[in-house]
């Protein structure tokens, strides 16, 4: 390049153009509107951003100190009369007994704090570095599990902010800014120690306590402030997911989330490296939980099978009808004060107790079966966890058994329990924690609905003495194959229904194999009859023609009259679609209260109606909070449903349910029998009432040769209701 005199000047010159300045002006001009439009944008989206925000935490709900604090109320359960109490609920050990700080041991605060929210002292009620955290651990892992939020925003959300079912994302965000809002809001007006005092007294920690207090009651039996430090760490671990971390069922998981406890502790400088180390190999605290867990399960008040259910029903639905989020339906129910109307009728559910608890009722060879779990705490503190499973197992083995749960007596269950647990233990020394119910087989279950309105009158789980709350509902807990009262169902309602067929359409009784095998469909009674109608084919519950005629209604029109129609919940439909199914083979078998509300809708002229347990909730106040109505849809013709009816009288009066027949009222009903007489039922109403009973053992063995002790239950029950509550005899409307 030219740096001499002549050639530099010649540039100055050039430099200094007319056009050389426009250009610059040019570039100068549209620079200065460019910053002058960024900035008016940033200036309208501050100003909109700042509009925004303001519009939504103006509409977050207002707090005060009653808000954030929590109160304490027993909830009430009647029966549908409104005024006769069948149950009450109430936190474990105490209906939430309130404790201050103080009375609060220092330890458990600090485990409370290490693990949920380290900077709890130093935030004004929401955390930016725990937020930051929470987002950074997101966006690299994929998963948003790790939560940012404070000790201040767990309070405001457990006592303020429901969740909503399907919300949208802006939904959330919204919530979110409210959130933050009212945590900043609420550290400006309430101290650090009283925040932290009423989420001690409010925060879930499973098997339905709500609170340190009842949680300390629950799992040690002892006074909050009696707590170690190890048992502090204990339940400080169940915070995060109280079913997952429940020291009770999932020990090996409370253990693990415990240690992460005490090292929070330790890194925060809360506890010394002795009382660490002391604290981590207290392994006996568990055996300590299970001996407590004996003792609280002798101790409480039984609640009847019935009360249970509506325990479950009760939180589903304040959390999918009101929006509850499950910690403010936990609370509501057990320390709301909540009055809930039941739809039993109390003289109905004394008769099914009654019946189905009366052994005269039941083939006279009763067996035991044994339910639970077994604990072992070693000598080095190790613990090992088994059940019935591995009980069965190790029966089942050993003495080359085909089911090694049941047997003939309790004695010799017992007996097993024992020789089991001693293969367990490696020392004479080692301690043993059981938690075992052994019950009576074979077993039964009722259910009795009024088909016109939905409300379940009656049910009763299981038979035998019920020794603990929240036990198995086999009513609504336990799927059971069908067997033949899903030929009605699948086959011959959507045969009259939209195949235009009638009672007395005939259906050849001969050879007929199954499509997705080849096999023999076979008949109970053996052999071929002929030409039958399918008024025969439904009293005499005929096999092979009702897989023919299912052939011809379709499996798909079938299933749809099942899932659809009926609302069974457990149908498959990929692996229920064979033949098979109309016959009751299917994958997951149904519950008794969905057998009987499908059976109900035949007795309600075609209109299926939810099954439903409560019609009421109140406050503690006595203001309606909820008011439970059935869904309701048509399942069939009503014509359609006066023939199945029709037909069904004759499985009564002749055929293979005669044992039900009931003396002044006429009834309809069907049998069912699964293969290898597993499983027995008798679905059948009067035009009154519709009531399920199923009956079998709890392993699935064969009860062969004792088939009629469902049907005398229901007849019993079914007789004993309706003369007690004097129903005229009146036909069923055709």
């Amino acid at each position: 390049m030219n740096y001499g005199r002549t050639n530099t000047s010649r540039r100055r010159l050039k430099l200094q153009s007319k056009n050389a300045k426009k250009k610059r002006q040019s570039k100068r001009g549209f620079l200065k509107t460019c910053l002058l439009v960024f900035l008016g944008l940033g200036i309208v989206g501050l100003i909109g951003g700042g509009l925004l925000f303001k519009s939504i935490i103006d509409k977050a709900p207002e707090i005060t100190d009653d808000t954030l604090k929590p109160s304490a109320y027993i909830t009430t359960v009647f029966a549908n009369d409104g005024t006769t109490e069948i149950g009450t609920f109430v936190n474990a050990g105490s209906n939430r007994v309130y404790r201050k700080l103080d009375a609060i041991p220092q330890d458990l605060q600090d485990a409370f704090v290490a693990i949920e929210d380290s900077r709890f002292q130093e935030h004004n009620g929401i955390d930016l570095k725990g937020i930051m955290r929470a987002a950074f651990t997101g966006i690299t892992s994929g998963s948003l599990s790790q939560g940012g939020s404070t000790i201040t925003q767990q309070l405001i959300k457990n006592r303020v902010f429901p969740d909503f079912p399907n919300e949208t994302t802006w939904q959330k965000v919204q919530r979110k800014v409210q959130e933050w809002y009212l945590a900043i809001k609420t550290e400006k007006t309430l101290d650090k120690d009283k925040i932290l005092e009423y989420y001690l007294n409010t925060i879930n920690l499973g098997q339905n306590t709500l609170g340190v207090q009842s949680a300390s009651m629950r799992y040690f039996k002892k006074d909050v402030k009696e707590l170690t430090l190890s048992e502090c760490a204990t339940i400080a671990a169940i915070t995060q997911n109280p079913t997952l971390y429940n020291p009770i069922t999932n020990p090996d998981k409370n253990l693990a989330r415990r240690e992460k406890v005490l090292n929070n502790m330790l890194e925060e400088k809360m506890i010394s490296q002795e009382e660490y180390d002391s604290a981590l190999t207290d392994k006996d605290v568990y055996s300590r939980i299970q001996v407590a867990n004996t003792q609280f399960q002798e101790s409480q008040t039984i609640n009847s099978y019935f009360v249970d259910e509506i325990a479950k029903v009760v939180v589903e639905d304040l959390c999918s009808q009101l929006g509850y989020s499950k910690e403010q339906a936990q609370e509501a129910l057990y320390s709301g004060g909540l009055k809930i109307v039941t739809t039993q009728d109390t003289t109905m559910q004394q008769i099914c107790e009654e019946e189905l608890n009366r052994d005269s009722n039941y083939p006279s060879n009763i067996n035991w079966t044994v339910t639970g779990a077994i604990s072992i705490t070693h000598q080095d503190g190790s613990q090992n966890h088994y059940d019935h499973n591995t009980l069965g197992n190790y029966v089942k083995q050993t003495y080359n058994v085909k089911y090694g749960t049941t047997f003939s007596s309790q004695d010799k269950a017992n007996a097993m329990i024992n020789e089991y647990i001693e293969t367990l233990k490696t020392s004479p020394e080692d301690r043993v924690d059981t938690n075992i119910t052994i019950s009576p087989q074979p077993q039964a279950t009722i259910v009795v609905m009024d088909q016109y309105t939905g409300y379940v009158k009656a049910m009763v789980g299981g038979r035998g003495e019920k020794k603990s709350n929240m036990s198995l509902n086999r009513a609504t807990q336990s799927v059971r194959q069908p067997g033949s009262c899903f030929k009605v169902l699948t086959t011959f309602v959507p045969a009259l229904d939209v195949k235009d067929n009638s009672l007395s359409t005939i259906i050849k009784d001969e050879p007929y194999r199954y499509k997705s095998n080849g096999e023999y469909v076979k008949n109970h009674w053996g052999g071929y009859r002929g030409d039958l109608t399918i008024r025969y084919c439904i009293e005499q519950s005929a096999n092979v023609c009702t897989v023919k005629k299912y052939a011809e209604v379709t499996p798909a029109v079938g299933l749809d009259y099942l899932v659809n129609k009926f609302h069974f919940s457990t149908i498959d439909k990929v692996n229920d679609s064979g033949e098979s199914a109309c016959l009751g083979g299917i994958t997951n078998g149904v519950y008794n209260i969905e057998m009987t509300a499908a059976y109900a809708a035949i007795a309600n002229g075609g209109v299926y109606t939810e099954p439903i347990l409560y019609t009421h909730i109140y406050d503690h106040e006595g203001n309606l909070l909820y008011e439970n109505l059935p869904a309701t849809n048509v399942a069939m013709k009503q014509s359609t449903a006066s023939l199945i009816t029709d037909a069904m009288r004759g499985v009564v009066t002749h055929g293979t349910g005669s044992m039900t027949r009931l003396s002044g009222i006429p009834s309809a009903g069907k049998t069912g029998t699964t293969t290898d007489d597993c499983d027995f039922w008798f679905s059948g109403y009067t035009p009154y009432l519709t009531a399920s009973v199923w009956g079998g053992y709890d392993d699935h063995q064969s009860m062969s040769g004792s088939s009629s002790f469902h049907k005398l239950i229901w007849r019993k029950v079914m007789q004993r209701i309706h003369d007690k509550m004097k129903y005229e005899s009146v036909k069923f409307e055709m």
